[in-house]
């Protein structure tokens, strides 16, 4: 469903959008891994269906969304295909997220392979959702970011598909993955009821280096704790330290102190941060302009992405690059299960600004002039209401019934 807020204008961005063309595929090695960037729809989906094709001994996907639609055929299609020929194949769905029903999968496991649906069930676990993306082939090779499995994330912009990033990952890194994918696979019951207090122990605690190349190469993991799971506490402590940021969000409505953090960076005159100007939720997009006020007030430099849907996920602070499937907002700070890869290295962060610098080309810059503008009494209320619905009451509410706090 496409939902744009009307409150934001068409202005120079409006042009620059009807000129974007989706980056090409991209590689750079970095910290022993060899990283491929596939930012646009036609580019991701060949190279995930290769991946798939690819594959002769394992199959491992997990997905906060799988649609039954063209997209989520293929991919059913090639998996059932891929364990007719003896591969072994698991799938794993966040039922929060997909529409997917079992007959709508029965294929693959009449193949021979296996899917399990996360949080089948609805209890108040429901409200804690998987929405990590991930494929590995093999445990040799894989793919990861924001990227669901439904026709939105394949689409060009001229068809209001998503503006995204899949990411695939040769290297030691891979072994993380596998490691992370079988501690998912046993919290993943047959009941459908998730084993929660292992999965609140192990995203408090669990992160994965490369050692041989100094723990340049690190998975991070998020989730519901009673403290900040490994994700939220090291992008806290790299902000804390930070003098350079560059962020491509879409979805942003972080809690006060990282807001405070960001704002202390952005004084230095050095943060460009690209959100979204059109969504599938316009609360989402609500949230993030309540606090552009303060940020603009820091001197943080904020551009809004007009050509379509943005759901790309990206934080370059520093040399360090955040990639994968979080969003910077309650949810995938605090609540959802969260993958990310931290990459310490100063050439792919740098790679990855002029990646930013291409989203920019094509979005609106919000100035301070622009924002008050906009920023009547009624849209200040709709902004406001929406920070509420997103960032107290469904975070509050599902922080409850699942912690206790």
């Amino acid at each position: 469903m496409k939902a744009v807020d009307r409150g934001a204008g068409a202005g120079s961005g409006g042009r620059a959008a009807d000129k974007f063309r989706e980056p090409d595929p991209f590689s750079i090695e970095a910290a022993g891994q060899t990283l491929s960037f596939y930012p646009a729809g036609a580019d991701r989906r060949e190279a995930m269906m290769a991946l798939l094709r690819k594959a002769r001994v394992s199959l491992k996907l997990a997905f906060y969304i799988f649609a039954e639609d063209a997209i989520g055929r293929e991919v059913r299609d090639e998996l059932a295909a891929a364990a007719r020929r003896g591969v072994a194949v698991t799938l794993i769905i966040d039922r929060f997220g997909s529409d997917a029903s079992d007959a709508f999968l029965a294929p693959i496991r009449s193949a021979g392979g296996t899917f399990h649906c996360f949080s089948a069930r609805w209890t108040q676990r429901y409200l804690v959702r998987n929405h990590q993306k991930m494929i590995v082939a093999d445990d040799r090779t894989a793919m990861f970011g924001g990227f669901n499995i439904a026709d939105d994330y394949f689409a060009p912009p001229e068809a209001n598909g998503w503006a995204d990033l899949a990411i695939g990952v040769e290297g030691p890194a891979v072994a993380g993955l596998v490691q992370w994918f079988e501690k998912l696979r046993h919290w993943t019951r047959d009941d459908g009821s998730p084993r929660f207090r292992a999965i609140t122990r192990a995203v408090a605690s669990w992160d994965w280096s490369v050692e041989e190349y100094g723990g340049r190469a690190r998975w991070l993991v998020g989730g519901p704790t009673r403290g900040l799971s490994t994700w939220a506490r090291c992008v806290t402590l790299d902000m804390a330290r930070g003098h350079k940021l560059d962020m491509l969000m879409a979805y942003f409505s972080p809690p006060s102190h990282l807001l405070r953090r960001m704002g202390r960076i952005a004084a230095k005159g050095q943060t460009r941060l690209v959100m979204a100007a059109k969504s599938d939720n316009t609360a989402t997009l609500g949230a993030s302009r309540s606090l552009y006020r303060y940020l603009l007030r820091h001197r943080a430099k904020i551009w809004e992405f007009t050509p379509c849907k943005l759901h790309s996920k990206l934080i370059v602070l520093d040399d360090v690059v955040y990639l994968g499937s979080a969003n910077f907002d309650m949810r995938s700070l605090y609540l959802n299960l969260e993958l990310m890869l931290e990459v310490k290295d100063a050439a792919l962060a740098e790679r990855m600004r002029e990646f930013v610098s291409e989203h920019i080309a094509a979005s609106e810059e919000i100035t301070p002039a622009l924002h008050k503008a906009r920023a009547t009494p009624w849209n200040r209320f709709r902004w406001w209401l929406g920070w509420v619905l997103v960032s107290a009451i469904d975070y509050t509410v599902s922080r409850r019934l699942n912690l206790g706090l």
